[in-house]
């Protein structure tokens, strides 16, 4: 059976050893994020989600289990991440290189050749369009739309009510439409 994220935390807190539960479990996920958010090369990917798990594990004894775990490790991520951008003097720009872009790629028929490169331009666009939004927009629109947080969970995660991450949703998804229309965009 498997253990809880709750249960993960409480245990590699007595046991230092059990803290690989939690980096098994949200490796893939965090580094996704990661790279989402705007670390395009693998090792700054790599050296971001290995800050964050080491803040998850100094922090564990703040972690409420009351609340989603899943949430507050996110956060933490998020948060080392924006801080890093902030550092580098460097505004987070999503999705610019071709590992990045795979990301958004349905998986294609391979016999149908047409449907590929349909779906790799239309990958090239989001990229490219989402590239132009405000950072608060893009955070919320690949918190919602690619790695399928609810409200609720962005909210934690970002750290905002809920109102206004509905709020943040529906004006990003306008300005996307907006970039997509500026850039001649009409079907993705």
């Amino acid at each position: 059976m498997e253990t809880s994220d709750q249960n993960a935390a409480v245990d590699a807190l007595k046991d230092p050893e059990a803290f690989s539960v939690i980096i098994d479990r949200y490796r893939y996920q965090l580094s996704r994020y990661i790279q989402r958010l705007g670390a395009f090369d693998s090792d700054t990917t790599k050296d971001l989600l290995q800050e964050s798990f080491i803040k998850v594990y100094l922090n564990l004894n703040d972690y409420k289990p009351s609340l989603s775990f899943s949430s507050w490790i996110y956060r933490i991520t998020h948060n080392e991440v924006m801080m890093h951008f902030r550092y580098m003097r460097n505004r987070a720009q999503a999705f610019a290189s071709e590992d990045a872009l795979t990301l958004f790629e349905s998986i294609p028929d391979e016999l149908d050749i047409a449907v590929e490169s349909d779906a790799r331009l239309r990958s090239m666009h989001i990229a490219k369009a989402l590239q132009r939004l405000k950072p608060e927009y893009r955070e919320i629109l690949v918190l919602r739309f690619f790695e399928g947080k609810s409200y609720d969970e962005i909210s934690d995660i970002l750290e905002m009510a809920p109102g206004t991450v509905a709020t943040y949703i529906a004006r990003g998804k306008m300005a996307l439409g907006k970039v997509l229309q500026e850039m001649n965009i009409t079907s993705v």
